[in-house]
Parts: C-alpha cells; structure tokens; sequence
C-alpha cells in the first residue's frame, strides 16, 4: 500500500450520508420523514443527533444500521452502501460492525444477562464466546449477576447489560438511541459516563440520539434534527 492509499483511508469517513429520504403513506397522502439528508462521521469521533420526538431522529439511527430502508439515498459504512446489500448481507455487515444500543434495552427475556451477552459472539462462531462475555459483564460491574434474567434486574442493570453486549464484539462503530430514556437521572448519568468511558477504550466511532442536551454536549461535534432535515450545529 503506498503513502498516498494510506493517507486517502484515513481521510475515508467511516460514514457517509447523502441525500437521503424516508417517505412513508399515511392518511393524508404521503409524510416526509426524512429530508435530503447529508452528513458525515469520521472514524473515531462522537456524534449526537439531538431534536424533538418526531423529529425523525430515530428512524435516520435505524436506518444507518440498515434496520430501516430509506425511500432514497445512499448510507455508506466504512466505504460500503449497505443498500446494495440484501437484508442477510446487511445482517452479516451489522453482526460484524455495528453495536446497537436501545432505550428499551431489547434483552432476550429467556437469556441470563450472560447469554445475552454471549449471543452476539456465539453467531460470529467466536469460541471463547463465554470468556469474553464474562469479562465484559465484570467491566461494567455485573460479575455478580451473570445468571439473573433481565425481569430480575433493575432499568439500569438491563441497560449495563446491553451496554456489555454492543461492545462485546468490539464493533467500530457504536449506534446509542436514547440510552438513558427508560431511566432515572442518577442511573442515567452512570450509565452515560460507562457508554463513553467503554467508547474511549475501543477507539470507536459513537453516533448517539438524545434529546438531552448535556449528553450532547458530551460529544465532539452536535447535529439538530428538526422537521426530519438535519443542521450543524455552531
């Protein structure tokens, strides 16, 4: 690889958003969810999305993960139009590089907090699947809870839990959708300083949607949605 090949991938956004858009029908005719859509996020940095509920903050999260299909434009993931791959390829693509963190934690409710943790490494075939989900569990303070399922545990033991498992497979890019909106403040704030003291760790690239504006701030750099278009903030 030369100089000049190297230095053009390191300048490669690990994601590139353009002009996209989210149509869908609804009893009026058609509602834009999504306008004209462009941004990108370099490898490595933080990122909050912040806007009113219904803003469409959510739905362009959902999208960048490729849970949700755009009605156009293209999401490129590390130089990669997911798009262009079917819904298995983007599930592959997403086991492989994308960590999901949601605010109703979405835990498997007949798995312990250690098979839910284990899960996602156990359909990559990792074999040491158990070992890692282990530690992972201890990093965020949960060594003693391994076998608890999550109706035994508290809102923030669920989300420690799913914290545990988005960064398990060390993914290079992190997805938070208002991580601390099932919790209460001090439980929030916890949990807030462990997602980014975990993000630090592994280098990797945070795109988090909040409509808390000292989560945001958080962040090295802010976008405001509003009326499903996006702005820099200054």
């Amino acid at each position: 690889m030369t100089d000049m090949t190297i230095e053009r991938a390191a300048l490669r956004p690990a994601i590139a958003v353009r002009q996209l858009n989210k149509r869908v029908a609804d009893a009026s005719g058609e509602l834009a969810i999504l306008q004209e859509v462009d941004f990108a996020v370099q490898a490595g940095e933080t990122l909050a999305i912040v806007g009113a509920s219904g803003s469409g903050k959510s739905t362009l999260l959902g999208i960048l993960a490729g849970l949700d299909l755009p009605s156009s434009g293209t999401v490129e993931l590390d130089n990669v139009d997911i798009f262009k791959l079917d819904e298995d390829g983007r599930a592959v693509f997403r086991q492989q590089n994308v960590g999901f963190v949601f605010q109703s934690f979405q835990l498997l409710a007949h798995l312990t907090a250690l098979e839910n943790v284990m899960l996602p490494l156990e359909l990559r075939g990792d074999r040491n699947a158990r070992a890692r989900a282990e530690a992972m569990l201890e990093r965020v303070g949960l060594s003693s809870r391994l076998r608890h399922y999550p109706k035994f545990l508290s809102g923030g033991e669920q989300q420690r839990v799913a914290l545990a498992r988005a960064f398990v497979t060390e993914p290079p890019l992190l997805l938070a959708d208002e991580p601390t909106g099932s919790l209460d403040a001090a439980t929030g704030e916890a949990v807030i300083a462990l997602m980014f003291a975990l993000n630090r760790e592994r280098g990797s690239t945070l795109v988090l949607v909040t409509h808390d504006l000292n989560i945001a701030a958080r962040c090295g750099r802010t976008l405001t949605m509003s009326a499903g278009r996006l702005r820099e903030n200054q």
